[in-house]
């Protein structure tokens, strides 16, 4: 069983939001909270250090992380902006732990119990992916912080997309079908307004 000393957190907050008009999601109002503020709850107490991954506003992320990390810059290349992947392999590169668990930013009603079922499910596997019943949740994932230089040499092959990556090594679902809806990540206003709305409704139990 992996302990919470061996640990690290992260949410990844580095996306340039597109759908989002160019607004930093992470740091969108949402029920009362930045975005991230109830994301980093999930995580809290949880893990021996919690980071974000965040390429602008590192100021406002401060304030809810024990670090805040940017893209790394690889090959002389331009940083920030990489997508989740990039975002992912700076995290492997900047925990002091074993193991990064990443979560995104923008799924704020992630299970409380995220930690110990992603510990729990990962077994003899080097990575372990959210599966929600119907679909895989690859930016909710527990990784093997020693695989960062395998991810190096895919990103410097040009590779950006995470599931191919995954498949390389020894990878396994972790069974979240009890709470599908936990996994609802919000990429417009639209979105982010009908579960804010979801979330903020009294229960049936509630209103009598």
């Amino acid at each position: 069983m992996i302990s919470t000393h061996e640990l690290t957190g992260m949410v990844l907050a580095g996306g340039e939001g597109r759908r989002m008009g160019g607004r930093d999601k992470g740091l969108e109002p949402f029920a009362g909270l930045p975005l991230v503020g109830h994301v980093v709850t999930r995580l809290e107490g949880r893990v021996a250090e919690l980071l974000i991954n965040a390429n602008r506003n590192t100021d406002a992320y401060q304030f809810f992380a024990d670090r805040v990390i940017a893209d790394l810059v690889m090959d002389g290349a331009e940083g920030g902006f990489k997508g989740p992947l990039m975002g992912i392999y700076s995290g492997l590169r900047a925990a002091k732990t074993s193991w990064l668990l990443v979560v995104p930013c923008d799924s704020p009603a992630l299970p409380n119990d995220l930690v110990a079922r992603m510990v729990e499910g990962i077994g003899d596997h080097d990575i372990a992916v959210a599966f929600d019943g119907d679909r895989l949740h690859p930016v909710v994932a527990l990784i093997r912080t020693s695989l960062a230089d395998d991810l190096a040499a895919m990103l410097a092959e040009g590779e950006r997309k995470i599931d191919r990556w995954y498949a390389r090594h020894a990878w396994c679902k972790v069974d979240m079908s009890d709470c599908p809806d936990a996994f609802a990540n919000l990429n417009t206003e639209e979105e982010k307004l009908r579960l804010e709305e979801a979330l903020l409704k009294p229960s049936a139990k509630e209103a009598r």
